[in-house]
């Protein structure tokens, strides 16, 4: 384990060399076909990433979720309750283009193979942003991301009806084609073990100047939190390959909200994708984003070529 000069650091700090062997005999029970079927769109993970990494990290979240369901089954039999099925809820936090999505997909391909806690859910909080229509009346669509274009009443109360042990809940859906949440449209969640709930906004604690918003975090409700963790200008660099990479696939079907940008030339897509980062992207992530990662239990910090350098857990 890394030390450092700083004693008072809320944080234990391993090289992914000394992350590894804490894997013990923890199967990799992932196949090469699975992982590239969970890869994004500019990432190239490597099966010895996921070995050294995420099969340590699913080890160490298994070990935390059946401790956490042993705890719920020890308070009701004091309350003589019939024991309810309360799911383990992690928070996955970080910018845009870090790798959220491929993390998230990647700890639930893991964690689904344990016996006990085979059904984990994704729920990501896109679905909770207000729609463009709601975000042009707003005159937020050039903030669309920041806190207050997130219905954060909504994803509060969805999160304390998981935590509450409902046995249905719907969760709305966003679609990246068409830039918007989906009218009349809901991802059914029935009682999962694990939900993984992913989003830049997850570590955020609400405006102050908005008295009318709950005095509760999104982040109450997590039992586990992790912030994906690079600089910026990896970021910005991820975001422009990824910006590059959409011009030639996605942003040609004529439905996609991005259409427009598929006829730019090169030089013109890595012009209009800077920019992008840079007024938008990179504002919200200095400004809301990364103060965040000090809330997180778990950090993990990614080097220039997307593999995780080092891993920071917070001290129990």
């Amino acid at each position: 384990m890394i030390t450092t000069m700083n004693s008072y650091s809320p944080y234990m700090t391993f090289t992914k060399e000394e992350w590894a062997r804490l894997r013990f005999n923890t199967p990799m029970t992932l196949t090469a076909d699975e992982l590239e079927e969970l890869q994004g769109i500019n990432e190239n993970i490597s099966m010895d990433e996921v070995t050294n990494i995420y099969v340590p990290l699913a080890r160490l979240i298994n070990l935390y979720a059946t401790a956490s369901q042993q705890l719920h089954s020890v308070t009701d039999t004091f309350f003589g309750k019939n024991t309810r099925k309360i799911p383990y809820i992690i928070g996955i936090a970080g910018s845009v283009a870090v790798g959220k999505s491929t993390t998230s997909r990647i700890i639930k391909a893991l964690l689904s193979k344990w016996h006990n806690h085979p059904k984990v859910e994704i729920v990501t909080t896109d679905g909770f942003l207000f729609p463009n229509s709601v975000l042009e009346q707003k005159g937020l669509m050039q903030r669309k991301g920041f806190p207050e274009s997130y219905d954060i009443r909504e994803l509060i109360k969805f999160l304390a009806q998981l935590k509450s042990g409902a046995p249905t809940i719907s969760a709305p859906v966003y679609s990246h084609l068409y830039y918007d949440v989906l009218p009349g449209q809901n991802e059914i969640i029935d009682q999962p073990d694990i939900v993984i709930v992913e989003g830049i906004n997850v570590l955020q604690t609400p405006i102050l100047q908005d008295q009318s918003l709950p005095s509760v975090f999104v982040s109450d409700f997590f039992d586990l939190s992790i912030y994906v963790d690079a600089v910026e200008e990896d970021l910005k660099e991820w975001y422009i390959d990824r910006f590059m990479k959409l011009k030639e696939t996605a942003f040609h079907n004529p439905k996609s909200y991005f259409h427009r940008y598929a006829s730019l030339s090169d030089g013109e897509a890595c012009i209009v994708a800077a920019d992008i980062w840079n007024r938008i992207n990179k504002v919200n992530l200095l400004h809301n984003i990364e103060p965040t990662k000090t809330r997180a239990d778990l950090i993990l910090t990614k080097a220039a070529t997307h593999d995780i350098r080092t891993i920071k857990l917070r001290k129990i």
